[in-house]
């Protein structure tokens, strides 16, 4: 029988050091990295997302990135099906996989034995509670939702629209709440598994947010949004509503002073970092490491390097 495939899995909050730490490892452990980032799967914007540069990247290949144009419609069923066909592949190799990045549900749709429904998409019955959602505001489409997925509206902001129509949606073309599409089926999949989380002093943390924000307008972050609408994406697109965008947008639409922009960008993204922390910090799995604690990339790679080779290197690809 296959043993276990051997998986180092990396997470942390925004900002505090998931790609630099990454790469040394990988490039001391041979790995290769597969991204398990919701916003680097797409093309063309690549400053707000922080995107690694191929010089960052030293010649490891990364996967999951640059996959999808930004008004392409993508999963987390899709995700989780190719990027653990990137870790087989990469094992088969003789590579070790490293799964990177700060996005929980996709970490753990890819560790953890979910199962998607597959529902498909029904613009039809989008338009409907859209035009619902005017006439009778978003609470009236929550209280649908509590009434045939309370499971699901329990984990949902009754003003978060996008998600609760997408619930409703699965509940209609399926006849199943979307809650039962995420349950574990006892089947898990075949990784022997180490889970890693990067961690800081929340205040030094948030140092580095900033100055990423800073780094990123000097890098040219208001024409990458320019040249995205230029292409014709629309402001209310997904991809163009993640963080470093949507913010943007607001800026070049008149809605707000520059100024404004960049204030609420660095106010979203501690915001964002602190859910983050607060997603990983319940999965007792993560054997966490302050950075604060070692000096440089080079001391953080190699606590992770001696930890992953008393739990993974002796997994073999036979038997």
């Amino acid at each position: 029988m296959e043993k276990s495939i051997p998986l180092l899995v990396l997470v942390g909050p925004t900002a505090v050091g998931k790609t630099a730490v990454s790469v040394e490892v990988a490039l001391k452990l041979g790995g290769e990295i597969v991204s398990a980032d919701s916003m680097l799967v797409y093309r063309y914007m690549n400053i707000g997302t922080a995107k690694p540069t191929m010089e960052e990247r030293r010649g490891i290949p990364h996967y999951m990135i640059d996959i999808i144009d930004p008004d392409e419609s993508y999963s987390v069923a899709l995700y989780q099906a190719q990027a653990r066909q990137h870790i087989r592949e990469i094992w088969e190799r003789g590579k070790l996989p490293l799964l990177v990045g700060g996005t929980g549900l996709y970490i753990r749709s890819v560790i953890e034995p979910y199962h998607f429904t597959g529902a498909g998409v029904d613009e039809h019955f989008r338009s409907q509670l859209l035009k619902e959602a005017r006439e009778k505001g978003a609470r009236a489409l929550y209280q649908r939702l509590v009434e045939v997925d309370p499971e699901t509206a329990a984990k949902v902001h009754p003003n978060n629209l996008k998600r609760v129509i997408r619930a409703l949606e699965v509940y209609h073309l399926t006849g199943h709440p979307m809650s039962s599409a995420l349950r574990q089926k006892g089947v898990n999949p075949p990784y022997n598994t180490l889970i890693i989380g990067l961690t800081m002093d929340r205040q030094r943390l948030y140092q580095r947010i900033e100055a990423r924000v800073e780094q990123m307008l000097e890098m040219g972050l208001v024409d990458e949004v320019q040249s995205l609408l230029k292409r014709g994406y629309s402001p209310h697109l997904t991809s163009m509503q993640g963080l470093g965008y949507k913010e943007i947008i607001a800026y070049l639409r008149g809605l707000s002073t520059i100024e404004e922009a960049i204030y609420l960008l660095k106010r979203n993204t501690r915001r964002f970092a602190k859910r983050q922390f607060t997603w990983f910090k319940k999965d007792p799995r993560i054997n966490w490491i302050n950075i604060g604690h070692y000096t440089g990339i080079t001391g953080i790679a190699q606590e992770i390097t001696k930890r992953a080779e008393g739990v993974l290197l002796n997994t073999s690809k036979t038997n």
